[in-house]
């Protein structure tokens, strides 16, 4: 749900090394949702504490944040703030999928069918107000640095990575180049390898540079706005019924300027009003960006609450330790 544009969309496999000393801007709530999604059990169920608490996201969070810290990754998490009103039909149609995922993952259960409950299960992540709090406490114990959003994180994490320091934002969603992200990795925070049903299949991060995204299509950043409206975004969810990704972008490349590109679809929607919350997103500007110091006993705390094995934990810890001290000898050589 939400825009794609992946068709059109040029883009190239990243080698991890070379976000070595790099900063990047992860869109929180994307990640944990994948972490929600993936980090399940054989059948489908989330990962929970004896007292039922879910905690894949505290796992995701963890392990993959030290994989991509060991490789020399910076990262700073953007949290979401308030949505704006339009994406209130964004959240309609997103319960009814879960409704149909919940369905379908109980007659799976019914029969016993593994496989599928958890294809369906992985549809039926939410995240609560806990999860966002503990999020944000783990994050900045592991030194990670947090930024609250006033409005979309999607928009302050694009925001962020328009400043020299910031390399880029991680996202798996487009509306990052609409927020005029000038580079967007994908796949960054995933698990490098999937289980599917034909087998494992690898996955890679890829990148995506919004200069060149203009370039290759021979369009200006309105237009793109303008492709991203035509084919459904958060705010318009399925676009203009019969214009898909293609289709668009002959319509960009022939009409040119918004007012002559939705000169026929005026009564459908009020395509100003989606155009201006990307144009001019409610977000913070020119941030000052922290990175806390690391505190493992509070790590250590909120993850032996929630039933972590301690010997993995302190693992861990001794790892991003290392990880400190390797970076803090690099700096004052």
């Amino acid at each position: 749900m939400g825009l794609n544009i992946r068709d059109i969309v040029p883009r190239k496999e990243l080698n991890i090394e070379e976000l070595k000393g790099k900063i990047v801007a992860v869109d929180a709530f994307n990640a944990i949702y994948q972490f929600l999604s993936s980090v399940r059990q054989y059948d489908g169920t989330p990962l929970m504490d004896s007292k039922g608490n879910i905690s894949s996201h505290l796992s995701g969070l963890f392990y993959r944040n030290i994989a991509l810290l060991s490789e020399g990754v910076k990262l700073v998490y953007v949290f979401d703030g308030k949505a704006p009103d339009l994406k209130s039909s964004l959240k309609e149609k997103r319960k009814e999928v879960k409704d149909l995922a919940r369905e379908k993952y109980n007659g799976a259960k019914d029969k016993e069918d593994y496989f599928a409950m958890r294809k369906y299960g992985q549809q039926l992540g939410l995240i609560s107000k806990g999860m966002i709090e503990e999020s944000k406490e783990l994050l900045e114990a592991m030194g990670i640095a947090v930024v609250q959003s006033p409005g979309e994180g999607e928009a302050q994490a694009s925001e962020l990575a328009k400043d020299k320091d910031i390399y880029a934002v991680a996202s798996q969603d487009y509306d990052c180049l609409l927020f005029g992200a000038p580079v967007l990795i994908q796949n960054l925070t995933l698990a490098r390898k999937r289980k599917t049903a034909s087998g494992i299949v690898e996955i890679k991060p890829e990148v995506i540079e919004l200069e060149k995204v203009l370039n290759i299509l021979h369009i200006n950043h309105d237009q793109l706005i303008c492709i991203g409206i035509l084919t459904g975004t958060d705010y318009n969810p399925g676009g203009i019924k019969g214009i898909g990704q293609k289709k668009a972008l002959e319509i960009v490349q022939k009409y040119k300027t918004p007012v002559e590109i939705f000169k026929y679809y005026e009564g459908d929607f009020n395509w100003r009003e989606v155009f201006e919350l990307f144009k001019k997103p409610d977000v913070k500007r020119n941030l000052d960006i922290e990175f806390p110091k690391i505190n493992p006993d509070k790590i250590r705390k909120i993850l032996t609450e929630r039933d972590f094995s301690e010997e993995r934990v302190d693992k861990q810890i001794d790892r991003l330790l290392n990880i400190k001290e390797k970076n803090k000898q690099k700096t004052l050589f």
